[in-house]
């Protein structure tokens, strides 16, 4: 008779099981912007939400008098006259000559006529509070995708402000904001606003790339347009109530099909609540181009 040790009949009668665990997965880039090594943003709409912090601002120091007008509307009256001022500068062929406008300029000289517009006196601000109206475009809030968003890019791309805001605006929503671009170009910097050609080559030159090597991000297809026809990478980022473009028109339909990434709100589970969470916007462009694990 033979006896088997305890130990290896324990062995022998104890079933064994085993967990199949499956292999590490990463979502691969996409392939739609190869060959790209740098991204220049538009600011204004794109990368920070102006609204809210200039809306506030107006309402607080308005006048009892004015407490009865709509100011979501003066403060996007103000902005559309900013987008018309700049889409109408033609650069000095003498900048040496002519002294540039920057739009610190622009926003203060323009306040008297957008009052008028609205049945308001000149006098409704003083010239304090017309100055701090100016500065409050300095202190705008992120959208909560942003931070994320750019600093994901940065590990696959150079990362640039190409904005009409001027240099010091720009230095400072990039330091409240904690955005922390490589670079900051503005339109200041080339003495010309977009779409002017000379801004987006401008930042080119300076950035040491062919505009084929550099995608335009923005959330308004005016401004990739202007850089697609310069050779640009396009990215599109939609953001609530910024697109100028008709939405039921043809040339926004025809945008898509030029457009080399195009990050809608409903692309992302939750839309605009995705939004407010910090998901969608430049997260979702960095999960295409840079990849997720």
């Amino acid at each position: 008779m033979t006896l088997t040790p305890t130990y290896l009949t324990s062995f022998v009668t104890t079933p064994i099981t085993y967990q199949l665990i499956a292999p590490h997965q990463t979502k691969m880039p996409d392939p739609s912007l190869t060959g790209i090594k740098a991204l220049t943003f538009d600011v204004f709409g794109t990368v920070v939400d102006w609204r809210p912090h200039i809306i506030n601002t107006l309402r607080t120091l308005a006048p009892p008098s004015a407490k009865h007008v709509d100011w979501a509307d003066f403060a996007q009256q103000w902005r559309l006259s900013h987008g018309q001022f700049c889409g109408s500068y033609q650069p000095s062929p003498s900048p040496s000559s002519q002294p540039f406008k920057t739009s610190d300029d622009h926003h203060r000289e323009s306040l008297p006529t957008i009052l008028s517009d609205f049945n308001l006196p000149p006098t409704t601000f003083t010239p304090e509070q017309v100055e701090q109206l100016v500065q409050t475009w300095h202190e705008l809030t992120p959208w909560p995708d942003s931070p994320a968003g750019i600093a994901k890019l940065k590990q696959r791309f150079k990362t640039a402000m190409l904005s009409d805001g001027n240099r010091s605006c720009l230095v400072d929503l990039d330091k409240n904001g904690n955005l922390g671009y490589d670079e900051i170009f503005s339109s200041e910097d080339f003495k010309a606003y977009k779409p002017h050609p000379t801004v987006y080559l401008g930042a080119c030159q300076r950035l040491g790339l062919q505009p084929t090597e550099v995608a335009m991000v923005a959330a308004h297809l005016g401004d990739l347009a202007a850089a697609h026809k310069l050779g640009f990478k396009t990215v599109y980022v939609e953001r609530p109530r910024e697109e100028r473009w008709d939405v039921t028109s043809d040339r926004y339909t025809r945008a898509k099909e030029w457009v080399d990434l195009w990050v809608g709100l409903d692309d992302v589970e939750g839309g605009l609540k995705a939004l407010e969470q910090g998901r969608g916007g430049l997260v979702e462009v960095a999960k295409r181009l840079v990849g997720e694990e």
